[in-house]
């Protein structure tokens, strides 16, 4: 037993589990790299302005969850909890914007750290693959990125999820239903730091999880009666859109998410087969968020999906990636000279592409094939002095049995024809 351990609500990806975790960022990925998306990766920390600035000072966020501190230099920093905003001040420090070519759509794939009481589906670190489009006021670019992300789910086999869907409204119209809001929450019994909440954004409080709050939320105002014409339009095209595509969605005129940046259209991903953590994804509109970090008028959509909540909603559901075979063919020497020459085999079946692996160490034909059937390897090549005499090499069928002798010469072209 090792002296020490994964931190507390943090977890360890290790093989084979791994690999589910790998296939579900590629499949995440896919749709956007094959829809004009260029890759980004940010530092894992940034100064805790950026967050306070962006994600918003009343929020969980912020106020609670955020790893925050102080280098040696005096200079205040946070593990990034998580990342359009991140994202946004990388595009304005790199001049991306002024390129011409708007809007500028980037997706990522990195680990997040929020300080959250650990349960299943919740960590303290998290790993998401988001995707933001930078520029450019168009409900089809709303529109995309809820399919893309509706067309990643469906190609790992996910179906028991939904979309919702609502608008926040712009600074046209948002302002007079926060103050309905507000006058309406005021008449509650909330407690003192959900009323500072109230009157900071009282949007957040709408995303209160706590039973106590929700119950008394049941007649406020909903936002969607207070959206003006611009808006209205804006959030009818949005939906026409994802429907002529054949992306099936639910209207909820209480959906927030839980970040201060959102403007007209938000949505979330949710699965019901995780409990109390059923979101697995979401995202929005942030057209105001460029001018909140110092940066020019640049309005942007995007969204976030979590890999390890993907990987919980597979699972709820039973379906089994089709996980590619690290290993295809497995090589065991027996003998100095069958080392020798097998390795080199090896290194010429990596060459040409074909996944490839040796037994190392001083290990017996037994203990050799136990470690070849591990790897999970179609085939296995087998030498000793008596085989390498005659020019050749046992090749043994791992699903079938058989086992015959090639030509050492003729290893590559044998398993390039075998394995396609």
């Amino acid at each position: 037993m090792s002296t020490f351990q994964a931190p507390k609500g943090t977890y360890d990806l290790i093989p084979p589990d791994s690999a589910k975790f790998l296939a579900v960022r590629e499949a995440i990925a896919a749709p956007l790299r094959a829809s004009g998306y260029g890759y980004i990766e940010t530092p894992g920390f940034e100064s805790v302005e950026l967050f306070a600035r962006g994600v918003g000072e009343s929020t969980d966020i912020v106020t609670k969850e955020m790893y925050a501190f102080e280098t040696k230099g005096g200079t205040k920093l946070a593990l990034r909890p998580e990342g359009t905003a991140s994202v946004l001040r990388a595009a304005l420090e790199a001049n991306l914007h002024k390129l011409g070519n708007l809007p500028v759509k980037l997706w990522y794939s990195g680990s997040y750290y929020r300080y959250e009481r650990p349960q299943k589906g919740r960590y303290r670190h998290f790993s998401q693959v988001g995707a933001e489009a930078i520029g450019a006021e168009d409900p089809a670019l709303d529109a995309e990125l809820i399919i893309l992300a509706d067309q990643a789910y469906r190609s790992l086999g996910l179906r028991n999820f939904r979309i919702l869907l609502n608008s926040l409204g712009d600074k046209e119209c948002r302002p007079v239903y926060r103050a309905a809001l507000q006058d309406f929450l005021r008449g509650l019994d909330l407690d003192e730091d959900t009323l500072r909440r109230a009157e900071i954004n009282p949007l957040r409080v709408l995303d209160d999880k706590r039973e106590s709050v929700q119950k008394q939320l049941g007649d406020a105002p909903l936002l969607r009666d207070y959206l003006c014409d611009a808006c209205k339009a804006y959030h009818e095209e949005v939906r026409e859109l994802i429907t002529a595509a054949g992306v099936a969605f639910e209207d909820d005129p209480k959906l927030v998410r839980g970040l201060d940046y959102y403007t007209r259209t938000t949505f979330e991903f949710v699965h019901d087969g995780l409990g109390s953590q059923s979101a697995v994804g979401g995202g929005g509109r942030y057209d105001g968020l460029s001018e909140m970090i110092g940066g020019p008028a640049l309005p942007s959509v995007g969204w976030a999906l979590g890999v390890d909540r993907t990987v919980l909603a597979l699972e709820a559901e039973g379906v089994e990636l089709e996980l590619p075979s690290t290993t295809s063919v497995f090589a065991v020497p027996l003998g100095e000279e069958a080392r020798r020459i097998l390795f080199a085999k090896v290194t010429e079946l990596r060459k040409v592409g074909i996944a490839a692996d040796f037994s190392y160490g001083a290990k017996g034909l037994k203990g050799a094939m136990k470690n070849a059937n591990r790897s999970g390897a179609r085939y296995t090549i087998v030498a000793g002095e008596r085989d390498l005499a005659e020019g050749v090499v046992q090749l043994k069928d791992m699903e079938s049995g058989e086992q015959s002798a090639i030509g050492v010469n003729e290893i590559v072209a044998e398993l390039e024809s075998r394995l396609g």
